[in-house]
């Protein structure tokens, strides 16, 4: 190739780069104003009716009637922050699994993290008593060992045995029963007040969070996801697979090890707040991969956008379909996200590969 040719080539290559570059974060932009479209309309609908000037009011508690004060700041905005942060966590953990276990099927969900986090919980309030009113720190704490444990089993299969992702996924299909079948037999023993208790983590709610709840998982999603992005490049070396990432000074273990650890933490603080969210850390780091491929500058953001929309929109969904009767939201998601897993079952590792 001579020099006029090899001009000619980098030219082409730094122009591909550039339309990718404007591509990526034009779909960044749209997936931002698609959120805040979301969030005015899930602020605005509910079985109470409201005006858009009621709801303006009602934010800053200035609204004439108290009771559109109560139902803005005390019920909807809880509920809307919640699905924000929740399935922005998701997502965001969903893109990172998918990456460090080079699986594009990864998820908490299809690995049986969230259901060994919900597992804790159950263990939390039946046999050690925790409080049940959500989110006490004796059920995160079971929440995190139990998905812990879960992530060490797949690791070690990733890792040590080397097994296929298809079978990575099947053995988080057989962790998953596992932990359901335990969870039933908690149930199945525990009295009246703990059986109720649990029947929310179970279902999935976002509408059971108050203000410090929202915060603690607000932090714990914002620490954890900025760990992430600081680590993007690291992610993308990954994609070239693990010699490649050595030879560029990455320590791989290390590097799965912390990031499977971040992933189960934040995902365990989540269900210990909200329940069983399924398949939105599947859906949504798929869904902006079709449009921005597999660079991880635009990935993870792409992912925590995504995941927030998603659970928004579901959550949006469940409250309106048959208001004032609100749907369970953990069955909402799963609607939405088998379809896309099977897909990905049989289709998509060689669309993940060629990305």
């Amino acid at each position: 190739m001579n020099s006029e040719q090899l001009k000619l080539e980098n030219r082409k290559k730094d122009s591909n780069y550039r339309k990718n570059k404007v591509k990526s974060i034009t779909f960044l932009i749209v997936l931002f104003i698609i959120l805040l479209v979301t969030i005015v309309i899930s602020l605005w609908a509910g079985s109470y009716g409201t005006t858009f000037k009621d709801i303006i009011q009602g934010i800053f508690n200035k609204a004439p009637d108290n009771r559109i004060n109560i139902v803005v700041r005390n019920v909807r905005l809880p509920r809307i922050f919640t699905a924000i942060i929740a399935g922005a966590g998701l997502g965001v953990a969903g893109c990172i699994l998918q990456v460090i276990l080079s699986n594009p099927l990864a998820s908490a969900s299809t690995l049986g993290v969230s259901q060994g986090a919900v597992f804790g919980a159950a263990f939390a309030i039946i046999i050690l008593g925790a409080d049940s009113t959500g989110g006490s720190l004796l059920i995160t704490a079971s929440s995190f060992i139990a998905s812990m444990g879960v992530a060490l089993i797949i690791l070690a299969l990733s890792r040590f045995r080397q097994i296929s992702p298809e079978s990575i996924v099947l053995a988080g299909v057989a962790i998953s029963s596992l932990f359901s079948g335990a969870t039933t037999l908690l149930q199945y023993f525990a009295d009246e007040v703990a059986l109720t208790s649990l029947v929310f983590w179970t279902f999935g709610d976002l509408g059971s969070t108050n203000w410090s709840q929202i915060k603690l998982m607000a932090l714990a999603a914002l620490v954890i996801s900025i760990y992430f992005i600081f680590r993007r490049w690291d992610f993308n070396a990954l994609l070239s697979g693990t010699e490649t990432a050595i030879s560029l000074g990455i320590n791989v273990k290390r590097l799965t090890v912390v990031n499977m650890i971040l992933c189960c933490l934040l995902t365990a603080t989540i269900v210990s707040y909200i329940g069983l969210i399924n398949f939105i850390g599947l859906v949504a780091p798929h869904i902006v991969r079709m449009i921005v491929g597999n660079n991880h500058v635009y990935l993870i953001p792409g992912s925590i956008l995504a995941g927030s929309t998603l659970l928004l929109l579901s959550d949006l969904f469940a409250r309106t379909a048959i208001s004032p009767i609100i749907l369970p939201i953990g069955a909402i998601t799963s609607f939405l996200g088998a379809p896309l897993f099977l897909y990905l079952l049989f289709k998509g590792r060689k669309k993940y590969a060629e990305n």
